[in-house]
């Protein structure tokens, strides 16, 4: 895995604004005057993304693309910068001596989008009716499971400001789960209740992306004004957010943000330079000749330090099956599921080559899926295991797994198939696309045929 360092590129016109805003803002941007407003003098900020949203409904929503970070916020949040837990929702919160119960004050006067109330009643309605009820197929379920024992919390109502979540074994990484988005029981209780036809709850079908904006009822910084398929996104501040500066002024400073929906970091570059954009997230290709042009283009690069994010290859393990077929091709399914496989590729990737050529040294190696600021993350010096470029060494593991090769050099597992599989990233991140053809590359001289083959999200 690579971390790259966080590259923010931003216009003086609206440096002082943009660095206001307390919150973190998903990068990039594109054209303002593609979109007509009659306040159109109010203070905001435009962006880009590379694909389309699926789904205004959290529950249901499985792409990294989403509105969800600018309209809803959970119980607590964590720290852009340093990783630590912080409040949100919650001003505070105790956990019991045995470290079994976690109890939640809300701040007060808490309201919606739409200016209801919210208190604990939408927080055990979003755990209890939602992410925690067997009917809603929902990813948050998984992360709210405890220990070994996978075994989920129980979550109820104290009184009108205070929640208590109980889980039943101590967990330390429980409470940074307490921030997923908290959801308008006002809103979406009956959708649980109701069932369609076929039995399911007509939840299920609730804020697709044909969803009338205006019915989306959020309680975070921003809401949403506006979506056009492979258009844009627009979204209006909250005017009932809770947050405000030591002045009591309301926040966010800036009062709309707009995403452009473009086909490819290199369309959102030149937009950028045409002056379409008011921030842009500086990918290591780019980063040599936008410092060059930075006096001159009146613009700024902030180097922010390691992201909380990294890149790395996550194979199927999915061993279940579906109408009697089995979800992954078993010949594949047993070569991922071989742990001296997944050990070999992790030796064949040359990481440093592709830091020195891809990020252009804007990066440094991961070996963990946990980033560097967080209070779990365990160091090399400290003695995580590394997984160093090593391509003998990956074909020793590969043989001793029961891999052979045969005159072509080709990689062959123990029934003779050839070990080929297909390896998917989305369509138009430059970065990604190089990175997947490098791996490819890798992987062949251990064997491996890689078919890469990017895809467009969504």
């Amino acid at each position: 895995m690579t971390s790259a360092k966080s590259l923010v590129l931003l216009w003086h016109r609206c440096l002082g604004i943009f660095l206001a805003v307390s919150f973190a803002i998903a990068l990039p941007g594109c054209s303002i005057s593609q979109f007509q407003t009659k306040a159109a003098d109010v203070p905001q900020i435009v962006e880009s993304i590379l694909s389309d949203i699926n789904t205004f409904n959290y529950a249901l929503n499985q792409s990294a693309t989403n509105i969800f970070g600018l309209t809803f916020q959970g119980l607590i949040d964590t720290h852009g910068v340093t990783g630590e837990i912080i409040p949100a929702l919650a001003e505070s919160w105790q956990i019991s001596d045995d470290k079994l119960k976690i109890v939640f004050t809300l701040r007060e006067g808490l309201k919606w989008s739409d200016g209801e109330p919210l208190t604990t009643d939408d927080v055990v309605f979003t755990y209890n009716d939602i992410y925690l009820n067997p009917e809603i197929p929902t990813d948050s379920r998984d992360i709210l499971r405890v220990g070994k024992s996978r075994a989920l919390p129980t979550v109820r109502k104290i009184d009108q400001r205070r929640v208590e979540f109980s889980v039943p074994e101590p967990f330390a990484p429980f409470l940074r789960s307490t921030g997923l988005p908290i959801l308008p029981a006002h809103v979406l209780k009956e959708s649980v209740k109701t069932k369609d036809s076929e039995g399911n709850p007509t939840f299920l079908t609730m804020w697709g992306v044909d969803t009338d904006p205006e019915d989306i009822i959020v309680n975070g910084p921003y809401k949403l004004k506006l979506y056009r398929t492979s258009q844009r996104v627009v979204y209006d501040r909250n005017p009932y957010y809770w947050k405000k500066d030591e002045q009591g002024n309301q926040q966010p400073y800036i009062e709309r943000v707009i995403w452009e929906i473009v086909e490819s970091t290199d369309s959102s570059f030149l937009q950028f330079r045409s002056g379409g954009l008011d921030a842009l997230g500086v990918s290591a290709q780019f980063y040599s000749l936008l410092k060059q042009e930075e006096k001159k283009g009146n613009f700024t690069i902030h180097i922010g330090g390691p992201t909380l994010s990294s890149s790395f290859i996550s194979f199927n393990l999915n061993t279940g099956s579906r109408d009697g077929q089995p979800l992954v091709d078993p010949i594949k399914s047993r070569w991922f599921n071989t742990l001296e496989f997944r050990q070999a590729v992790a030796y064949a990737i040359d990481r440093q080559s592709m830091l020195n050529n891809l990020y252009r040294g804007l990066g440094a190696p991961q070996y963990s899926n946990l980033p560097v600021q967080s209070p779990y993350y365990l160091s090399p010096e400290k003695g995580l295991p590394v997984y160093d470029y090593n391509p003998e060494k990956a074909k020793k593991l590969l043989l001793k797994a029961g891999f052979n090769y045969n005159d072509e050099g080709e990689l062959l597992d123990s029934q003779d198939n050839r070990v080929r599989f297909t390896l998917m990233t989305n369509a138009g991140n430059k970065l990604r696309e190089a990175m997947g053809a490098q791996i490819k590359q890798d992987l062949s001289k251990i064997g491996i045929q890689v078919d890469f083959t990017p895809i467009a999200f969504n």
